[in-house]
């Protein structure tokens, strides 16, 4: 009996690190930060990222490989009101935002994009929105000048890591069946369209057998 690859890989790095001026590669896993207000950051640990209706990219969840621009947000208030996340976002097929492509600035998600990513050269600050928020997962506190905050928070990730470890957090949280990872949000599983057998996409690879 021999394999035949049906012609899909999956890849993912899941603590990579890029410089303001590297482009990220399509279906990776990256680090990233998202600064929101100390009272909200409870909430987005426990449910989620809630996407904004638009901004510089459009709709999306906005976030920066470079910590300087997240510690501006949320504008309008002081630096003890603010929570920086340290995030792994698996970025999806990218489209580059620069002088070329200032006509999908907005519209990048219609033409089949998944992340929006503005380097450093355009505006100052590198940039990425995403347009689905379960591709992004908080790992960590990065800036919380509250101590008390901090460590709430701290524990708040570490429930709901060992929830995902143990099936318990998120909606559909626990172990995939497809491709046995721990999730906290359910994948969405799909037909192979070689051999129609249920596949994960988060699977390395995926093999149909033939004779």
């Amino acid at each position: 009996v021999d394999k035949e690859s049906c012609g899909w890989e999956a890849c993912c790095e899941n603590s990579k690190h890029l410089q303001p001026g590297q482009a990220p590669k399509k279906s990776h896993g990256y680090t990233m930060y998202h600064g929101t207000h100390k009272n909200n950051a409870s909430a987005i640990i426990s449910s989620g990222f809630r996407p904004s209706a638009g901004g510089t990219l459009g709709a999306g969840v906005y976030c920066s490989r470079d910590i300087n621009k997240a510690m501006g947000y949320p504008g309008g208030c002081g630096p003890n009101d603010r929570v920086v996340f340290k995030l792994r976002v698996r970025v999806g097929k990218v489209k580059r935002i620069d002088a070329q492509c200032m006509h999908l600035m907005t519209t990048w998600h219609q033409h089949g994009y998944n992340t929006a990513w503005l380097p450093s050269s355009m505006f100052g600050y590198e940039e990425d929105c995403v347009w689905d928020p379960k591709r992004l997962i908080v790992v960590g506190i990065a800036h919380c000048m509250d101590p008390g905050v901090k460590t709430s928070l701290e524990s708040l990730i570490k429930q709901q890591e060992n929830g995902a470890r143990y099936g318990q957090a998120g909606p559909g949280g626990g172990l995939c069946k497809g491709c046995g990872m721990h999730t906290q949000d359910k994948h969405t599983l799909e037909t192979c369209w070689s051999c129609r057998s249920v596949i994960c996409p988060f699977m390395a690879k995926h093999f149909r057998k033939t004779v």
